[in-house]
């Protein structure tokens, strides 16, 4: 009988606990939604709207893009202006590589999933591979008096470690000179890339996210 018992007691306890948890759980519907809304501030109201100390960042771009039709490459040089209209003393900033999502060391390969199927096409078979020498080539990354900063890639972004800190209210430049291989949308899928119709040796191009720039810092 003991058995029985403890097995009754058990249940007893999950079916009480759960109950407790139950009426404990907070269904106001004016309740805090922790991460889901964070809690206002000087800078944001309850309501998500700008409060009366918001700030945001501001970057400024130059760019000398070159489109080349010949060998199907983007040639970029950029020159960045970031303010910080924050209240941090930033010591690195973070830019986005976005074409890094094509390099053939992207983590976006890795994560896919696919199979071979009797119907399958050549170029479906060969997007399997992943050989398209895709993602940014940085020539040089710079700061407004020619020197070389010091950079981090990981994958899609790239950290910048100043050498002073960014203060609030200051501003800081910085040149990049970069290029990438434009992908093939039609043989290896993408929503930006070229198109080639061969009855008019013509390529056509639809470009997007082709150059790095600033990600977002902001008080959320």
């Amino acid at each position: 009988m003991k058995k029985p018992t403890n097995s009754f007691l058990l249940a007893f306890i999950c079916l009480s606990f759960g109950a407790f948890a139950q009426e404990n759980t907070n269904h106001n519907k004016f309740r805090q939604l922790g991460q889901e809304l964070p809690t206002p501030n000087v800078y944001r109201t309850a309501s998500g709207a700008p409060g009366h100390l918001y700030w945001q960042q501001k970057a400024d771009y130059i760019m000398d893009i070159t489109l080349d039709d010949d060998s199907q490459r983007v040639y970029g040089v950029e020159e960045i202006t970031y303010t910080n209209n924050s209240p941090d003393q930033l010591d690195y900033l973070w830019i986005q590589l976005d074409q890094n999502m094509r390099s053939q060391e992207s983590q976006t390969y890795k994560i896919q999933t696919g199979r071979i199927d009797d119907g399958m096409s050549l170029g479906e078979y060969f997007r399997l591979f992943h050989t398209f020498p895709g993602g940014f080539n940085l020539d040089y990354v710079r700061d407004g008096n020619g020197e070389d900063y010091e950079v981090k890639v990981n994958h899609t972004m790239m950290r910048i470690n100043l050498d002073e800190p960014l203060k609030p209210g200051a501003a800081v430049k910085i040149n990049i000179k970069w290029w990438y291989n434009i992908n093939d949308r039609m043989e290896i899928g993408g929503r930006s890339g070229y198109e080639y119709f061969k009855e008019e040796d013509n390529y056509l191009y639809t470009i997007a996210q082709f150059f790095p720039r600033m990600a977002v810092y902001s008080d959320v």
